[in-house]
């Protein structure tokens, strides 16, 4: 991706690992964008309406408010907002919940699948 693409693209991750967080925005600051984290759902929350994201991805299994909770209330609020669902279980894949979220990544060691989401869906709302 070229730096100009995502020039002022701001991605919201949420995720209750800090090494999750951290990788993840090393990884997005590398492809250009500008990341802020939130370690739990009220967080995001408030994050999202301080800071107003173009895209944000979340963790599904997190203490306190799971992600689907939260990606419910995401709508309620900015019903637009791109979410991408990012956990380490595939089995939510089926959840009825999940279909509100704009994509479903199973977190591993390789981001591409994230990454090459992210683009498509902030080309297209761009």
């Amino acid at each position: 991706m070229k730096e100009d693409d995502s020039l002022s693209k701001k991605i919201l991750v949420v995720d209750d690992e800090k090494n999750i967080r951290l990788l993840l925005k090393e990884e997005l600051q590398d492809e250009g964008y500008d990341v802020i984290m939130a370690e739990n759902g009220a967080a995001a929350l408030e994050m999202i309406q301080k800071e107003v994201p173009d895209l944000v991805t979340l963790d599904i299994k997190m203490p306190g408010e799971d992600g689907l909770s939260i990606l419910r209330k995401i709508r309620e609020i900015e019903y637009d907002l791109p979410v991408i669902i990012c956990s380490a279980y595939s089995v939510y894949k089926t959840d009825f919940s999940a279909v509100a979220a704009d994509h479903y990544v199973t977190k591993s060691s390789d981001f591409s699948e994230l990454k090459n989401k992210i683009q498509e869906i902030l080309s297209y709302k761009s």
